[in-house]
């Protein structure tokens, strides 16, 4: 961080506007430094401050961090709050006709909801939840479209002390059956049916599948939003419609006070083998970082149209549309369908007609969109946007360069943002209004993260050198557990191997000269050739810089001489290539990337697709990939993929 002045030398590194800078919440790296100090010096003071400042309490806390049975840290735990009143009761005093939420559904219709009216719903809800004798403690799952209703669920919740969790509208039957027994759910919250892209997708019928599995006897009432009105078979004794269940409730609803530690939700992490994990989550140390961040990371101002496309289903739905955005009083926008449909100009329409400011989208989502049309933002005022945000994985650089002169108009910042369902809220990001960009980097730990990167022996590595992403010190947002399972906990967050002292991220990554940091993939991500190592994320970086690829993924297989081979999977601009075609551009882009990284690095075997294995979220299913590479029959569930056939195509390897 010593080194902002040379950084500022380097060709493509972006500084804030000096504008820009005067206007932010933090205003400059010198702010920047000042608070990373004042946490250095005494940290728990430091939460301890902005936890009073942020958060409305009813009990205020005296004890700030409770290490005593590490590593399951306790913060604020004898302070009493509850996160509905934090989102909402709060507002109504100075901004009750304020809108909360935007909603578009997949058809275009638009749905304001003002907080005075989102208060109300969610009181009537609550109150409808406790007439089903649901309490403090209970665990219900929520299985939503994207929709007012899917918050108004969440905060009702919250509202009344019930744990949820959420599960992502794309799951299996299989997969919701899992979450639901794991989390011995006393209710689940659905839908008829979910609209994607102009189709009408079910999910009663898979709710009624997954109960139908077995071990889902603590489940005792369903409540059906009916969003299309679609038939759907009716167990009388358990299920209940919404609109009959509010009706006749009260719209106020007194919000039951917690501790700060009670479990706000838990939120399955699915991986490649083993059951779901539930990450638990608590209620006061979540909801701070989920203000912080969005008063520091997305710079709010009251004025502010803010937009985050992700789902509810996932992390970044929960910290930046069901509680942030509310929890500082902002207007967000919520939307049900897909970036594609009408057309590619979705995204790009929706931020001109509701003049959105900041806007939070996937490095996925905007690689598939440059392959859609990457002209197509010029054709659309994007004046009103002043801050742009990548989640979800590392951007390519030469993604985050269209990115930021194509959207952004040369003038917006783009903070790249990285942390994880575990962490809560933002961990490594560029601040608008301080951090010098360099794109592909995440730049700089907000103040407060004592993020490092270490060997295996968990020592500090030098600048220049790659190693183990690991967190030193427990911060308030960041996972309590794994729900019922506290020993996978231990083992998967404070291994041994690092003496159970540091968090592992799980995530490989550099940090350069500058102290900037890169991420270059998931551990298991960073393939070792030949004794090098690898991160994927440089090869997939490096492939999609050439001019003829779209979008990249690259994993390992084993290599009986090499440790481990490349192979690539690439969707390029054009159509997809066969033939003595397909082994020429194959050939091109190997050399490509020996010019560009090294030939250590050039992928042993390239496939070529008309897309990614994707989620209905966007996001790339890896592991799927790792399989086919591996030449391994798929047996794990593909039902959350946009498109399974595409599967098929990629086994066919271009040698």
């Amino acid at each position: 961080m010593a080194a902002i002045e040379s950084v500022l030398q380097e060709k493509r590194v972006f500084p804030p506007s000096e504008a820009f800078a005067k206007q932010a919440n933090i205003k400059g790296m010198d702010a920047y430094l000042a608070l990373c100090k004042e946490a250095e010096q005494d940290y728990e003071g430091f939460w301890a401050r902005h936890a009073r400042e942020q958060l409305t309490w009813h009990k205020p806390f005296t004890q700030v961090l409770d290490e005593s049975n590490a590593p399951f840290y306790r913060w604020f735990a004898d302070g009493m709050l509850n996160a509905s009143y934090n989102c909402l009761d709060r507002h109504l005093s100075t901004q009750p006709d304020k809108t909360a939420i935007i909603f578009e559904a997949d058809d275009g219709k638009v749905t304001r909801v003002s907080y005075r009216e989102l208060y109300r719903r969610v009181c009537q809800f609550a109150n409808g939840l406790k007439s089903l004798k649901i309490r403090k403690g209970d665990r219900v799952v929520i299985y939503m479209p994207m929709s007012i209703e899917a918050i108004v669920a969440m905060q009702a919740c919250a509202r009344i002390g019930a744990t949820h969790s959420v599960v992502f509208g794309g799951f299996s039957s299989k997969s919701l059956h899992e979450r639901i027994t794991d989390a011995g759910a006393c209710a689940v919250i659905t839908a008829d049916e979910q609209m994607r892209g102009g189709r009408a997708i079910p999910l009663k019928p898979a709710v009624d599948e997954a109960l139908g599995m077995g071990g889902c006897e603590s489940v005792k009432t369903v409540v059906v939003y009916k969003r299309t009105g679609a038939n759907v078979a009716w167990h009388a004794a358990r299920d209940i419609w919404w609109h009959d269940l509010v009706n006749g409730q009260a719209d106020t609803c007194e919000p039951e006070w917690v501790e700060a530690e009670h479990p706000l939700f838990l939120l399955y992490t699915s991986g490649s083998t083993g059951k779901p994990k539930g990450v638990q989550h608590s209620t006061g140390g979540y909801l701070l970082q989920a203000i912080l961040t969005m008063r520091w990371v997305f710079d709010y101002k009251p004025s502010d149209i803010f937009w985050c496309t992700a789902d509810v289903g996932w992390v970044t739905g929960h910290t930046y549309i069901a509680y942030g955005p509310l929890a500082v009083g902002a207007t967000e926008i919520v939307f049900e369908g897909v970036p594609t449909y009408p057309d590619a100009g979705r995204f790009w329409k929706m931020i001109q007609d509701h003049k959105v400011t900041v806007f939070y989208t996937a490095p996925t989502a905007i690689r598939s969109l440059i392959k859609a049309g990457a002209d197509l933002p010029k054709k659309y005022d994007l004046s009103s946007l002043r801050i742009l945000g990548t989640v979800g994985e590392p951007i390519n650089p030469e993604a985050w360069m269209w990115y930021y002169e194509t959207v952004g108009n040369k003038r917006c910042p783009i903070v790249d943002t990285w942390w994880q369902t575990e962490t809560g809220g933002h961990m490594i990001t560029p601040l608008p209004g301080a951090t010098p960009l360099k794109p592909g980097s995440c730049t700089f730990p907000l103040p407060g993260i004592m993020a490092d990167i270490v060997d295996e022996t968990g020592q500090s590595v030098e600048k220049g050198k790659g190693g183990f992403l690991v967190i030193k010190r427990p911060w308030p947002s960041m996972i309590r557990t794994i729900w019922g399972d506290p020993e996978r906990f231990k083992k998967s967050y404070y291994p041994s191997d690092f003496g159970g002292k540091y968090y592992l991220a799980g995530d490989g990554a550099n940090r350069d000269m500058d102290g900037y940091f890169w991420i270059v993939g998931r551990i298991d991500d960073v393939l070792n050739v030949s004794g090098h190592r690898l991160g994927t994320m440089e090869i997939e970086s490096a492939l999609v810089a050439n001019p003829l690829v779209a979008e990249a993924a690259v994993v390992g297989r084993p290599h009986e001489v090499k440790g481990e081979a490349v192979v690539a999977f690439v969707v390029l601009k054009g159509p997809r290539p066969s033939g003595e075609e397909a082994q020429k551009v194959a050939n091109q882009l190997r050399e490509w990337v020996g010019k560009e990284i090294g030939p250590i690095a050039k992928p042993d075997e390239i496939r070529f697709g008309d897309n990614l294995p994707k989620t209905r979220s966007g996001k790339i299913m890896r592991r799927l990939l790792r399989s086919i590479a591996r030449g391994e029959e798929i047996t794990q569930d593909v039902s959350t993929l946009e498109n399974p056939a595409i599967l098929e195509q990629l086994k066919q390897p271009v040698q």
